[in-house]
């Protein structure tokens, strides 16, 4: 099969898969300029290379390549971050240059600034008008990058590390625990007197999970908690409680029936084959099984105590 063959069968199969999704995918999205966290590269290398990129800034994804392209190679492709093309390419603003990426199963493909230079070929043939110098090695590149502009190119050929949106994929598909609610006094509770709330599940659980092939550790802790009272009130924390007498979670009841269940938020922080530990890029909830009670109201008695 051509090169030009297998990028048609590549990009019909992402454009069936877009039709869903075009909408979504045409949104911009919000470059975090400082620390770059989007990026895939490796060791927070600025660029990746690639053999070959097919495909122009017309198609809704371009399709990068490490293998030997069709015919003579006229260029060296670089692929960079649009953190790291706004470093290069000053007073371009970074959300400018990025939107959303359609995402299609077992396929990379983000966003990047795509640049490409000439090679010097036999007989120091021009390329694009331009021709190498005279001290000009054949198969070296040559002249000014050619900035072609930001597109959505598909690196999975390159094999790139799991950028951060992958890991959160899988992050949202952990078996995390459903954190339980307990409450003190068990059973049935009095009005007037509060009734305490805690956890006691784990809130901490580690996972190493494959993500094509890369091994990916993955931290997550409950770093959030909602608790329903069952009365139409929530208490938000970020700690899982205590029982009494430590207690830091506590409600006041009027007399009846109630349900409570907790929500639990998890966030995360993931390495990819032992490197650096950076934050997973958003979080995901589990709900734990309720718990039903019911408060009742006291009534003073009078008694004689000589009987």
């Amino acid at each position: 099969m051509s090169y030009r063959v297998f990028f048609a069968c590549v990009l019909s199969l992402i454009v069936i898969t877009l039709n869903a999704a075009s909408a979504r995918a045409q949104e911009p999205v919000t470059c975090d300029g400082i620390s770059c966290p989007t990026t895939a590269l490796r060791e927070s290398a600025v660029q990746v290379s690639a053999a070959h990129v097919f495909g122009s800034g017309a198609d809704p994804v371009r399709l990068a390549t490490n293998a030997a392209p069709p015919g003579p190679a006229f260029f060296v492709w670089h692929l960079r971050t649009p953190c790291t093309a706004e470093d290069a390419a000053a007073g371009v603003s970074c959300d400018s240059r990025t939107r959303a990426c359609p995402q299609v199963e077992s396929r990379v493909i983000q966003f990047v600034i795509v640049q490409r230079q000439r090679l010097a070929q036999e007989g120091r043939v021009p390329v694009e008008d331009l021709a190498p110098s005279s001290e000009t090695p054949v198969g070296a590149a040559y002249g000014p990058v050619i900035v072609d502009g930001g597109a959505c190119v598909d690196i999975t050929a390159l094999n790139p590390p799991p950028s951060p949106g992958e890991v959160f994929r899988y992050f949202q598909t952990l078996p995390l625990p459903d954190l339980s609610t307990q409450q003190q006094p068990p059973g049935n509770a009095l009005a007037g007197l509060p009734v305490v709330f805690y956890t006691d599940g784990p809130t901490t659980q580690t996972f190493t999970v494959d993500i094509r092939g890369f091994t990916v550790d993955i931290v997550a802790t409950a770093s959030a908690f909602a608790w329903d009272t069952g009365d139409g009130t929530v208490l938000r924390t970020t700690d899982p409680g205590s029982p009494y007498p430590d207690h830091t979670i506590s409600h006041d009841y009027r007399s009846g029936t109630y349900t409570a269940a907790l929500t639990t938020t998890w966030s995360g922080t993931y390495s990819v084959d032992g490197g650096a530990t950076a934050d997973v890029p958003g979080t995901t909830t589990t709900d734990g099984p309720p718990a039903t009670f019911t408060v009742l109201q006291a009534s003073p008695v009078l008694t004689n105590p000589f009987d």
